[in-house]
């Protein structure tokens, strides 16, 4: 039995401006003097506000509703009879889903004009009925695989889009890489790991920019097709350019990760070696020298509410 409504939420980009300069005055003139355009920011905020409230208001009317915001996702424990509401970008679905533990997910968006919502099915208009429904045991759910690193230290990290693994800074990020029996020392700009959730993502660019480079080098007439095929519970890796020189490859450059496989690697950094997932640097693993990870799908799910 569903017995409350957890509504997660990230600060506009006004708060937090407001946050970084200590008054809404000192924000303003920043962005005015530096040549841009304050009002976009309190239209934004507006809008958000006048949406955030409003469904608020209407989901008090149906079950007990508690308020989270982006930042205490790591440290909040969500209960079986929670059902978590995201209202804001496709970004902030995929950084609640990896904390849940079998809650369904509700993705709203709140500015359909201005936000892709790719995993945001609902509007302000439609997500009130369909939260309706889903109290009275009447819904309609998509299971998404999670990707898991695994450190040989035991420690863990979830992704529902993406890992990052590599280097902090813009140095190069050095490591030995093993996948289905092929194993190379490798320097590139770091490894992303993708779910099929996060293709449209990172990994997309990093296609894309492979393809825009092939288009420039060859003559041919036929371009190779870089869409991925795979389905919800596979994984695809991408090196993001690797050099090759005497002591690393570039063999392993580009996978899918089947159910069964496991991606392999062995940091070779001394210092700023990270793992993160969806984007968040600030919630990372170390991954520095004598540190290993095993990259796969992992065993749970999220459940993703489906507009009917």
């Amino acid at each position: 039995m569903i017995e409350s409504l957890i509504l997660v939420r990230d600060k506009t980009r006004l708060e937090q401006l407001i946050e970084r300069f200590n008054s809404i005055a000192q924000a303003k003139f920043y962005i005015e003097k530096s040549g841009g355009n304050f009002k976009s920011f309190e239209r934004e905020h507006n809008s958000f506000y006048s949406v955030f409230e409003k469904l608020t208001s209407s989901f008090k009317d149906l079950v007990k509703t508690k308020i989270v915001f982006r930042e205490f996702l790591p440290t909040y424990i969500f209960s079986e009879k929670e059902v978590v509401v995201a209202i804001g970008q496709d970004g902030l679905v995929a950084n609640t889903a990896k904390y849940l533990s079998g809650q369904v997910l509700v993705g709203v968006n709140p500015d359909p004009q201005n936000y892709d919502g790719v995993l945001l099915p609902f509007d302000q208009h439609s997500v009130v009925g369909s939260i309706k429904h889903l109290l009275q045991g009447r819904m309609k759910l998509k299971e998404v695989y999670l990707a898991v690193a695994e450190l040989n230290d035991g420690q863990k990290l979830m992704a529902f889009n993406d890992f990052y693994i590599g280097a902090r800074s813009h140095v190069s990020s050095r490591y030995t890489i093993e996948f289905q029996g092929e194993k190379e020392n490798q320097s590139s700009s770091g490894i992303i790991v993708s779910t099929k959730a996060g293709a449209t993502g990172w990994l997309s660019s990093v296609l894309n920019m492979a393809s825009n480079i092939f288009k420039q080098c060859s003559s041919r007439n036929s371009q190779p097709d870089f869409s991925i095929d795979q389905n919800e519970s596979q994984l695809v890796f991408a090196i993001r350019e690797p050099f090759k020189s005497i002591s690393t490859q570039t063999t392993i450059g580009f996978g899918i990760i089947q159910d069964g496989d496991t991606l392999k690697i062995e940091s070779k950094m001394v210092d700023n070696g990270v793992i993160f997932s969806d984007g968040i640097e600030a919630d990372f693993l170390q991954f520095n020298a004598g540190s290993i990870v095993e990259i796969k799908k992992a065993a749970i799910t999220v459940k993703l509410l489906q507009d009917s």
